[in-house]
């Protein structure tokens, strides 16, 4: 297969070795004075540093790109990762303003579930495991909040599992990269 090209010192038909460019007549083959065929493996070699060029730049674009997404991602499972330590921390001192404070403005059960719920929802951005912890957490306030203040297996279970849900958290940061 041959494809024209335009030859770079003169316009008459040019002599040289058979695999780099071949003597043509460029009147007789429809082509324009100055452009002479050249096969293909002639135009690889003499086009080599910029189809390598080309090939670096497409493989750095595709990295920069891949390590931008994954820059993005770790930046949202922290910003989520805070967010829920703050939100356990707070839903830790409900427990303790109910159970031993016996405080009914800073441990109201509403005030539990608000935080129950702002932990669920932002586990949900987080890998299964913790998802999987707040679900706990959710089923341990369900079960034991009406008895914080009276028994402390209550404000144990709830302080338990808000402990394995803050650990499913510092699990997931690690894993990061």
């Amino acid at each position: 297969m041959r494809v024209a090209v335009i030859a770079r010192r003169q316009p008459a038909p040019i002599l040289a070795r058979r695999d780099t460019i071949e003597a043509v007549d460029p009147a007789s083959h429809g082509v324009s004075p100055g452009v002479a065929c050249m096969s293909i493996r002639a135009q690889l070699k003499s086009n080599l540093i910029a189809i390598v060029s080309l090939t670096i730049a497409l493989a750095s674009f595709s990295y920069t790109t891949w390590r931008n997404e994954r820059s993005e991602h770790n930046r949202t499972m922290r910003q989520a990762a805070f967010q829920l330590w703050t939100a356990l921390g707070e839903m830790q001192q409900v427990v303790y303003h109910a159970h031993y404070d016996h405080d009914a403005d800073r441990g109201n059960p509403r005030t539990g579930w608000v935080y129950v719920d702002t932990i669920t929802d932002f586990s949900a951005t987080m890998p299964a495991s913790v998802p999987a912890r707040a679900a706990e957490l959710r089923v341990a306030w369900r079960e034991h909040w009406e008895n914080l203040g009276h028994e402390d297996a209550d404000a144990e279970a709830i302080s338990d599992a808000v402990d394995r849900c803050r650990s499913a958290v510092v699990e997931t940061l690690k894993a990061l990269h």
